[in-house]
């Protein structure tokens, strides 16, 4: 999977669809998912997971908060930030640190 991700340039889409310079649809993004979850026996991989997870790297490597809010369509970065659970990663590096 790294290679097919690596070999992608900006413009390509993930899953393109066969028939049209286009990507898949949603429901077959969906349906590929679960098979390869049930394939390789995992229940946690599914869309949501990939948002999140696009999510997480996108504010990890820009800090764009605002951003990310209006590509998920949410009202406020507390949400966002909540949403892709980097609240944690930065209370405790915040906290690596710290000495009294």
């Amino acid at each position: 999977m790294v290679e097919y991700c690596i070999e992608k340039q900006p413009d390509d889409f993930l899953f393109p669809g066969k028939k049209t310079d286009s990507h898949i649809s949603t429901t077959q993004t969906y349906r590929i998912l679960v098979a390869t979850r049930e394939w390789i026996g995992r229940r946690d991989i599914g869309t949501p997971t990939m948002r999140k997870t696009f999510g997480y790297h996108y504010y990890k490597r820009t800090k764009d908060v605002y951003t990310l809010m209006e590509i998920f369509g949410h009202a406020s970065p507390t949400i966002t930030k909540r949403y892709i659970e980097i609240c944690e990663d930065e209370i405790a590096d915040s906290l690596k640190d710290f000495r009294l």
